[in-house]
């Protein structure tokens, strides 16, 4: 039978962190999370935004927590302050969704200096896992997911160029981005394991869900013509937001999962249904670029983990 989010455990003894959880997917799976009792921190960079999605899904889940939080994963300080933040308030995390992201936009850099779709996608949720990791591992089995995408199938990691400094593509960085999200994954899950944690990693992804996150790129380009032809697609190919976040929650809760495992929907080209295991690409399972991609995110974010 498809999964639901009906089958999700009793969650009132747990913390969850859902970046980017003020819309789309992210605040999707908050209100589904909430709906069974969690206690849900929404880490944003739009503080009003946070505020008024916490009130919006506080008064529709009573059995839940909102709480909010300042995060701006284009900004290693904002990573920084906000897991400083959240570990002087929070003994435990249960759960770390590492949901928000950017999507084929023009050429931009994160405050950092990094490509903004790289910048944000990997490097900051590599950064906020790794300052956050003495509260995930302090909480018996955690997990961190994060929010991959079928469009990692195009990506390859320029190790000669992760900043694309040269010819930049933006569909390609994204699915670098994305790519990256993977190997990072199966890298904090082997680990983990390794270190005999007990803790583990899964990543997932949403199909094509309605959201902002195509239009978003086509605003900042100024084209009034793509951002009505991601509009049409949303409104004729997608799925809700709802459905999209299901992986998320899946990944998140389900008790039939042991680490490194994939999440996506169970539709033919996983585009649309209700969240099953899935497979990837073969550069997704690539040991050794996952070794060299987490040697460099440690260089470039500053942050080392304590495994």
């Amino acid at each position: 039978m498809p999964w639901t989010a009906e089958e999700m455990p009793d969650l009132h003894d747990k913390t969850i962190i859902v970046t980017g959880g003020n819309s789309g997917i992210g605040l999707e799976a908050a209100k589904m999370l909430a709906g069974k009792g969690a206690t849900v921190v929404l880490a944003c960079r739009d503080e009003g935004k946070a505020k008024s999605a916490a009130a919006a899904i506080s008064a529709a889940h009573r059995a839940g927590k909102v709480e909010t939080g300042s995060l701006d994963l284009a900004s290693l300080e904002s990573v920084r302050r906000f897991a400083a933040d959240f570990s002087a308030r929070h003994q435990r995390l249960d759960v770390l969704c590492n949901n928000a992201g950017v999507m084929a936009l023009p050429y931009r850099r994160t405050a950092d200096g990094f490509e903004m779709q790289f910048g944000t996608n990997h490097l900051g949720h590599f950064a906020l896992t790794g300052l956050l990791l003495e509260r995930l591992l302090a909480t018996p089995g955690a997990r961190v997911v994060n929010v991959s995408s079928g469009a990692h199938r195009a990506g390859r990691i320029r190790f000669d160029d992760l900043q694309w400094e040269r010819g930049y593509r933006k569909w390609l960085a994204y699915g670098q981005s994305k790519l990256a999200n993977l190997l990072f994954t199966f890298e904090l899950q082997r680990r983990l394991a390794a270190a005999s944690k007990n803790a583990i990693a899964v990543a997932c992804h949403p199909g094509y869900a309605a959201t902002n996150l195509q239009a978003a790129g086509p605003r900042m380009q100024g084209s009034a013509f793509l951002e009505s032809l991601a509009q049409l697609g949303n409104n004729l190919l997608s799925q809700s937001a709802t459905m999209g976040a299901l992986p998320t929650v899946f990944a998140a809760t389900a008790t039939s999962l042991h680490g490194g495992e994939y999440v996506g929907p169970d539709s033919f080209g996983e585009l649309w249904g209700h969240p099953r295991l899935v497979g990837c690409s073969a550069a997704a399972k690539d040991t050794e670029a996952a070794r060299r991609l987490w040697g460099v995110s440690e260089e470039l974010t500053g942050v080392r983990f304590a495994l």
